[in-house]
């Protein structure tokens, strides 16, 4: 396939921003970087035999189970300002909003007419947003469960959502090749997205603010300026992926984007000019979650090849593979970039050392695969999402 990497870039770096002038300028900060060079940072093939012990079916490590769903739960979504505060979403049309302790949900969330497939708190907490294969989505008040706005539009479900990370802009993706922007306290649409020739499968504001990028089934890339709808570059061709994204993750500092796709390529890309700056390759299947450690030294993949793979940043080099006995769906980084989480399709969340790429604990307790999996704010709890029609909480330490 031949290169086709276009930049279009506004040479005048306008800023976008919304009525309540949201868009400030946000740093690093870098005081609690870990050091890169310790002991024992080996490449470790295979850490099976390392693993706790995980040969019980029966065992249910689980302090909360909630069992108000009738079907696969799609998503889970914790508050980013109450760590017991969280919301789960499934293929019974339904969404709920409940406490980490208490067995009945404090708000049934109803009115999606198919799966509820994306949930996404506002960074502020008061707000939730449900997205369904249905088309829609809704936006609730976190503190009362009522239905404030619905916004329509899209001509084929939602595949995500996501929150600008200063206002109430809520951003989405759809199956009909489009991602929409709209005002979630005037239930408004801003901007319509459109360049993409399949599904919108992933997508997110930068950090700063600033810059909207989407990944798509067609197999590219597309950075957009909020305010113009314009599509600033075009990231598709060798040498980036030969199918289509499945997942991607920006960086901090809002610089980089990583991404994966059905056919197992990883890329890092420089979304200031367009250039895949890393190659990450080592995976044998599709990759099903991306994410740069918060302290920008390494990349973890995860995907349908059963591995989860830490990688140096700077290098594009393999650090260690940690394998699991089914596909990996989820993965999350601590704070420190210390340790990693995961959550597989054979129902078990992992938690490793990234340095070493050791299991230090596993977590037990669903009966089927993992769907989903949020940490909440105060990295206490993990909760998950499962075909087995649960939704669960594990305790843990802060990580």
């Amino acid at each position: 396939m031949p290169d086709e990497h276009q930049t279009n870039e506004d040479e005048s770096e306008s800023v976008f921003i919304d009525e309540d002038d949201v868009l400030d300028e946000i740093s690093i900060d870098e005081e609690d970087l870990p050091d890169a060079d310790v002991e024992g940072e080996d490449v470790r093939e295979d850490n099976g035999e390392s693993e706790p012990d995980e040969t019980s079916s029966s065992l249910d490590d689980a302090i909360h189970t909630f069992e108000g769903h009738e079907d696969t739960l799609f998503a889970v979504a914790c508050s980013p300002v109450d760590a017991t505060w969280v919301a789960s979403g499934g293929g019974d049309d339904k969404a709920f909003m409940w406490r980490i302790g208490h067995t009945t949900p404090f708000f049934e969330l109803k009115g999606h007419t198919d799966s509820v497939v994306a949930l996404s708190f506002s960074n502020d907490g008061l707000l939730l947003a449900s997205g369904g294969l249905d088309g829609v989505v809704r936006i609730w008040d976190a503190s009362t469960g009522n239905l404030i706005h619905v916004l329509d539009g899209p001509g084929g479900g939602i595949e995500w959502v996501r929150w600008h990370p200063k206002g109430q802009l809520v951003l989405a993706g759809s199956e009909d090749y489009t991602t929409w922007m709209w005002n979630a306290d005037l239930g408004k649409c801003l901007s319509v997205y459109t360049g993409h020739s399949e599904s919108v499968t992933c997508g997110d504001f930068t950090p700063d603010g600033k810059t909207i990028c989407t990944g798509s089934a067609d197999g590219s890339l597309r950075v957009w300026n909020p305010q113009t709808q314009e599509s600033k570059l075009t990231v598709k061709g060798h040498p980036y992926h030969t199918e289509g994204l499945t997942c991607l993750n920006i960086s901090s500092d809002s610089t980089l984007v990583v991404s994966g796709s059905t056919e197992g390529s990883v890329h890092v890309v420089n979304i200031k000019n367009g250039k895949v700056v890393g190659s990450l390759v080592g995976h044998s299947g599709s990759i099903e979650c991306v994410g740069f450690s918060p302290s920008l030294t390494w990349v973890a993949t995860g995907g349908m090849d059963k591995k989860l793979m830490i990688w140096e940043l700077q290098s594009s080099s393999l650090r260690c593979t940690c394998q699991h006995e089914e596909g990996v769906m989820r993965l999350s980084w601590s704070s420190s970039s210390r340790h990693i989480i995961s959550a597989s399709l054979d129902g078990i969340v992992r938690l490793w050392d990234s340095r070493s790429g050791v299991c230090e604990r596993v977590f037990q307790g669903h009966s089927d695969s993992i769907q989903d999996m949020a940490i909440t704010v105060d990295q206490r709890f993990i909760l998950t999402g499962s075909d087995d029609k649960t939704a669960k909480v594990f305790e843990i330490e802060a990580f």
